[in-house]
C-alpha cells in the first residue's frame, strides 16, 4: 500500500455518507471513518480543490439473489450527515446504482473541470466505493484510496476489496499520506 502522487487536478468523491447509510452497522467505528473524511475535505477546502458529495436514493432494477428490501426508509436517509458541512458550491451527485457514474452526470463535470485524479473515501467499501473506482478506473482517471476513510458492513467484503482488487485499480494507503502528499 503506498500513495505516490497527487496530481495537479485531483478530485474528492465522498461516498454515501448520508443518515441511512452512516446508521448501519459497519466493521470499523463509523465515528472513525467520518474523522478521516472530514480531514480530507477540510484539506481539499483549504486547497480550493474540488469535492463531490454523492449520495444514493434507489436501488439498479435488475434481479439478484438477494432480496431487496421493502422497508419504509425515513425522510432523511438519503440526506447527507451534517458532519461533512457540505457547501453550496460543492458538487453533489444522487445516484441510483452502486456507481457514482451511472446515469449520472460525473463524468461530464470531471471531464469539464480537467480532474485526472479521484481520490475516493466513505461507506460501503465493496458497494458504492468499489463500484466508483472501478467505473473511474476504467474511465481513465488516476485513483487514490484512503482505506481508514471508508468502511463495509462486512468485514470479509471490505477486506477483498483492500487487498485484492484495490492495488489493481488505484494507489492506497492512509488519510494521512493523502494528507502530506497534498501539503507538499
Amino acid at each position: 500500500m503506498s500513495i505516490k502522487q497527487i496530481d495537479h487536478r485531483p478530485v474528492l468523491v465522498v461516498i454515501d455518507l448520508q443518515q441511512g447509510i452512516v446508521a448501519l452497522n459497519t466493521c470499523h467505528p463509523i465515528s472513525n471513518v467520518i474523522d478521516n473524511c472530514v480531514q480530507l475535505i477540510a484539506k481539499f477546502r483549504q486547497l480550493s480543490l474540488p469535492i463531490v458529495f454523492v449520495n444514493v436514493d434507489g436501488v439498479a432494477p435488475g434481479r439478484t439473489d438477494t432480496v431487496k428490501s421493502n422497508a419504509e426508509k425515513s425522510a432523511d436517509w438519503s440526506q447527507l450527515i451534517d458532519e461533512l458541512q457540505a457547501e453550496d458550491h460543492d458538487i453533489y451527485i444522487t445516484k441510483q446504482t452502486w456507481g457514482a457514474f451511472s446515469n449520472t452526470q460525473l463524468q461530464q463535470i470531471l471531464s469539464s473541470l480537467k480532474i485526472t485524479q479521484l481520490v475516493i473515501c466513505g461507506i460501503a467499501t465493496s458497494m458504492g466505493v468499489e463500484s466508483t473506482a472501478r467505473q473511474a478506473f476504467e474511465l481513465g482517471y488516476n485513483i487514490t484510496l484512503p482505506t481508514d476513510a471508508m468502511t463495509d458492513v462486512n468485514i470479509e467484503a471490505h477486506n477483498n476489496s483492500v487487498s485484492n482488487l484495490f492495488p489493481k485499480l488505484a494507489e492506497t494507503g492512509s488519510t494521512a499520506a493523502v494528507l502530506t502528499l497534498l501539503d507538499q
